[in-house]
């Protein structure tokens, strides 16, 4: 191809990603509810939009979708004065590991409905907006700033058109934000701003210094005052602050401080004086992540503190009360100031909302915003995924489920990690290694349920300096499940360990491969130390396996340095490439699966407040590297790149904001985000020709077949022309997975049995989007096709078996999936052949087999696929394998078909027959009207009545008559029905027929046969005499057809 940057434009339509899960709920850091409508509140995901709900929880809409340019969701308000209108600061301010990056303040006026970009671009992390309850164009935000870096977009800033233009109102310098805001209740004009000083790095979380303080304005952010000096506050450095002011108690103000004698302090004088009232290490624990302080708005003695736990007190800050919720790490609740039994509480495990002051909550399994860290994949079909949540565990999710959803019930948890790598044991799907923080790893076995632990070193070290460990594991350090020896594992911290047991023992194959930089490996402050590992620095934070050759093996460390060893670890060179800066994240090492001495990397700096991406590419081993980034925004920084396993030179890319595509090794670069939402992508696989995204943010990923990505760069887009398909597993769909919506509009409802999955449908018959479960992929094989330009003509798509049968026949006149727009296409053909015709049979009652009105599944074997229209013609073969899960033979799921075409061959001449009769009886009775008033009349009236009671008894036995009043429940089957039925039972599972059901085929022909030799006589005996005896009196004959 001339130009290869083509996926997009040609592909844009045809290719979708379909949401997998879990539903298991993420960080939330923003959340506030409707000031008039009862179950209407919004969340903000820290990677993961804005939601909405209408129903006080129970299920939840993404609403920012296709608006915003990134994820994160920092704060966000709704107008009291004009509840239309919601402000959204972007980029969480609780500087967590994961943090991503906002750009700036979005803007609706239409409840969510659409957005605008309203600038402050370069705050990055907004921790606050606060919107003035009379006055919607007047509004506050307060931001953080860069959270790796100094900037001078930071503080507190106005507007008063809207979001048009903003002053800075409040600025300290270029290190200090913003972490907090409060506007008092009782007067607008009076607001309360926390300054902190807060920064991250791969090393370090500095919370505190200097410049962090407590500020007050009486005049809107005309002036400021500093408060940090007032009485009864503690002397000496501060670090977060959370700040709140009583509604039901003017003056009252409540201040959460990280400091060395820190707590929760209280002022009755609008910040004069204060007083701690409770120094209580549940709140004020890990200050930098949490801090966060919230008046009740009616009674002044009633404050909430969240932190690990949600804490309550209702005697004025002395005691609290610890509250139960969903999910420990708690940041943001609304109270409604009218009914405070109403709130929205926003924690690291989604949000949920009460309608009782706390007491209970609605769930957080039903918010697709887990951030995953990584996605393995296992070794059965359907595959499932497997990976760590954040603030969560390991969870395997399936790619499909044989109902029509994927359900939390369907997942399990995997092992207790939160965070870092993931793998299965080649060859067996129930064994799963797993990371967790500071070094531990888990062996989980699937058949048992049990954990084992098979660290390299079981010490528990948390809350001391890196530098004194014997061993430096990172807080996602690497795991391999070696391809060539299904016992031997690999993993790294600041050395690469090898075990060839399982984990039972484990041996050193390299020395300390970083700069081990041990002013890089020290305790974080300088106020509160942060323990949990996260910040442990100079390891080896990338390794991956040749698929070539046993012991090569490629490392990258999270400072900058690349390695591989030829000779499993015996020696290691050093290949770093030299463009790369120091202390930069080598995040992913991807081995080429076609040549050996091809690898590529993707490395990021971003938390050296380096967004730049870099992707690099070695054909030698390392010896030469070149940069291959051309086409990804010189700001989305890179985690992860793959090789397509099918194709040489494919490559995929993760960012922070989605997924690119090369075409062409790397030389050019375009996006592959199709209808992915914005969000971190932390992993990609590719997987039996699907693409696994792990987004941290969206949970999983996948865009099913891409096949057709393979074939592009070969072909010639000046003509039209069908794709190979990939092999196609036939599946049996599950006895009662369709329980279909009725009416139009949205629907909450069903659609499995024993498993209750909710979905919404358009009145304009769009696809169906799941509200609480993952989606499985388009029911049937996929079909690509290119077309060189748009089609006027129709097109035409036959399918026929080896013995050149036609099977199924589809038109773009009848058949809307079948598109004749210019671009790669898509079409899903469901493996039946074509449908039979359907009688009106009303009285049928429920189909207790799942009898539809589909063709009938064909078996294994190839089918020959050709496309037409004027001007051209394109033919492929479509190769279709049985489940192989099932037992069944293929010769057993031929005759599985045969006997179905038996019965439907039936099936046809019985709706034929009773077409014929109900055309003859509307005949008898039109003759009837047009015979009144002539000679005669009386006589054939006595034939026709004769006539008529004869067809309806037989019709009855076909398809039973319902009369007015009749529930069809109480009236008996008839054998038209019955045949449906018996196709059911036939086709209910992969397997040969039943002996019953050959016999029973045989005697519900032979009750058939019965009723059509009796119409024949009928027709030939006593039609006749009425066609003779109208044709004397001038009707026009009936016809029998």
């Amino acid at each position: 191809m001339e130009d290869l940057m083509v996926v997009n434009e040609l592909a844009g339509k045809s290719m979708e990603w379909r949401c997998v899960g879990p539903f298991r709920g993420g960080r939330v850091v923003a959340v506030a509810g409707h000031p008039n409508e009862d179950n209407v509140f919004y969340f903000g995901a820290v990677a993961g939009g804005v939601w909405k709900t209408h129903d006080g929880g129970s299920y939840w809409e993404n609403i920012t979708d296709g608006f915003l340019d990134t994820a994160s969701i920092g704060a966000l308000a709704v107008s009291n004065s004009d509840p239309n209108t919601i402000y959204v600061g972007t980029g969480e301010a609780c500087i967590r590991v994961d943090v991503t990056h906002g750009d700036g303040v979005y803007k609706s006026t239409d409840s969510g409905a659409s957005w605008k970009h309203l600038g402050l671009s370069d705050s990055r992390h907004i921790s606050r907006v606060r919107i003035h309850p009379e006055n919607p164009d007047l509004v506050y935000v307060a931001a953080l700033g860069h959270a790796f870096g100094n900037n001078n977009e930071r503080g507190i800033f106005r507007s008063i058109d809207g979001g048009e233009t903003w002053d800075n109102i409040l600025f300290i310098n270029d290190e200090t934000g913003a972490a907090d805001l409060c506007m008092d209740p009782n007067n607008p004009r009076i607001l309360y701003a926390a300054m902190w000083e807060g920064k991250r790095s791969f090393w370090e979380m500095k919370s505190g210094g200097k410049k962090s303080g407590l500020y007050r304005s009486l005049d809107g952010g005309d002036t400021w005052e500093n408060l940090t000096a007032s009485s009864g506050l503690p002397k000496g450095m501060m670090g977060r602050i959370g700040v709140s002011a009583s509604g039901a108690l003017p003056g009252r103000i409540w201040a959460l401080i990280e400091s060395e004698n820190g707590g929760l302090f209280r002022s009755d004088d609008y910040g004069k004086n204060w007083q701690l009232v409770n120094d209580n290490e549940d709140v004020r624990s890990r200050p930098w992540y949490y801090t966060h302080v919230f008046a009740d708005p009616k009674d002044s003695e009633t404050v909430w503190v969240l932190a690990a736990g949600a804490w309550k007190s209702t005697d004025g800050g002395q005691i609290f009360k610890k509250m139960n919720m969903p999910h420990g790490d708690n940041h943001d609740i609304w109270i409604d100031p009218d009914n405070t039994q109403r709130m929205i509480e926003g924690n690291d495990g989604g949000a949920c909302v009460s309608f009782n002051g706390g007491e209970t909550w609605s769930t957080i399994y039903n918010q697709p915003t887990s951030e995953m860290y990584y996605v393995a994949t296992d070794y059965q079909f359907p595959y499932r995924l497997y990976g760590t949540q954040q603030d969560n565990s390991a969870v395997s999710v399936p790619s499909r489920s044989i109902f029509g959803s994927i359900p939390w019930s369907e997942c399990y948890v995997v092992g207790l990690s939160e965070s870092g790598k993931i793998a299965v044991k080649t060859g067996d799907s129930n064994i799963i290694y797993s990371a967790y923080p500071g070094g531990t790893l888990q062996r989980y076995d699937h058949k048992t349920g049990q954990v084992r632990v098979i660290m390299v070193w079981p010490e528990y070290s948390q809350n001391s300096a890196a530098a004194e460990y014997k061993y430096r594991f990172g807080w996602e350090f690497p795991i391999i499940a070696s391809i060539h020896d299904p016992n031997t594992l690999y993993v790294s911290g600041n050395v690469v360990f090898k075990s060839t047991d399982e984990g039972t023992t484990w041996e050193p194959i390299s020395e300390d491969l970083t700069y081990d930089d041990k002013s890089k490996q020290q305790i974080s402050g300088p106020i509160t130390s942060e323990g949990p590992w996260a910040e442990i620095y100079c390891t080896v934070y990338t390794l991956a396996e040749s698929p070539h050759s046993k012991g090569v093996l490629w490392a990258g460390t999270d400072d900058g340095l690349i390695y591989v060893t030829k000779n499993d670890g015996k020696s290691w060179d050093n290949i770093t490439p030299p463009g790369l800066p120091k202390f930069t994240m080598v995040s992913c090492i991807e081995p080429s699966s076609h040549d050996p001495g091809v690898a590529y990397v993707a490395a990021t700096g971003y938390k050296n407040d380096d967004n730049t991406p870099y992707l690099y590419k070695t054909s030698n081993y390392g010896k030469d590297w070149e940069v291959i980034v051309d086409g990804i925004p010189s700001e989305d920084f890179t985690r992860v790149i793959r090789e397509d396993p099918s194709k040489q030179g494919l490559l995929y890319a993760g960012t922070e904001t989605g997924v690119y595509i090369s075409l062409d090794d790397g030389k050019k670069w375009e996006s592959l985000t199709f209808n992915l939402p914005v969000v971190p992508i932390y992993d990609l696989k590719i997987k039996d020709g699907d693409l696994i995204a792990a987004t941290h943010g969206r949970s999983f990923w996948i865009l099913d077949d891409i096949s057709a990505l393979s074939e592009l760069p070969n072909k010639n887009l000046s003509e039209s022309f069908l794709f190979n398909p990939r092999k196609y597993t036939r599946v049996l769909e599950q006895i009662g997975s369709r329980i279909e919506a009725q009416g139009e509009g949205k629907h909450y409802m069903s659609i499995i049995l024993g498993e209750p999955a909710t979905y919404t449908e358009s009145a304009n018959g769009g696809g169906n989007k799941y509200l609480n479960a993952g989606t499985n992929p388009p029911d049937g094989a996929i079909i690509y096709y290119y077309l060189n330009e748009d089609v006027s003509d129709e097109i035409k798509v036959d399918i026929t078996d080896s013995k050149n049968k036609l099977l199924k026949s589809f038109s773009s006149i009848s058949c809307s999936e079948l598109s004749s727009k210019k671009g790669i296409n898509r079409l899903v053909w469901d493996l039946r052949d074509e449908e039979v015709k359907e009688l009106d049979d009303s009285v049928g009652g429920a189909s207790p087999f799942g009898a539809q009105n589909t063709g009938i599944l064909l078996p294994p074997g190839d089918y020959k696929l050709k496309m037409t229209s004027k001007g051209f013609e394109s033919s492929a073969v479509l190769q279709v394998v049985k489940d192989p899960r099932t037992d069944a033979s293929t010769e057993d799921l031929n005759e599985q078909y045969r006997l179905q075409d038996k019965i439907r061959e039936k099936y046809s001449e019985t709706y034929e027959n009773v077409q014929k009769l109900r055309s003859v009886r509307k005949q008898l009775n039109d003759w009837l009207t047009k015979a009144k008033g002539l000679k005669d009349e009386n006589k054939l009236a006595e034939k026709i009545n004769q006539i008529e009671t004869a067809l309806a008894d037989i019709e009855n036995h076909f398809v039973p008559f319902k009369s007015a009043g009749t529930q069809p429940r109480g009236i008996p089957v008839g054998l038209y029905f019955k045949l449906k039925e018996l196709m059911g039972v036939v086709a209910s599972g992969d397997y040969a027929p039943t002996a019953p059901s050959y016999e029973l085929l045989e005697d519900l022909s032979t009750r058939l046969e019965e009723k059509f030799n009796e119409l024949d006589k009928i027709y030939k005996e006593q039609i006749k005499e009425v066609v003779d005896l109208i044709g004397q009196m001038g009707i026009p004959t009936i016809k029998i057809e």
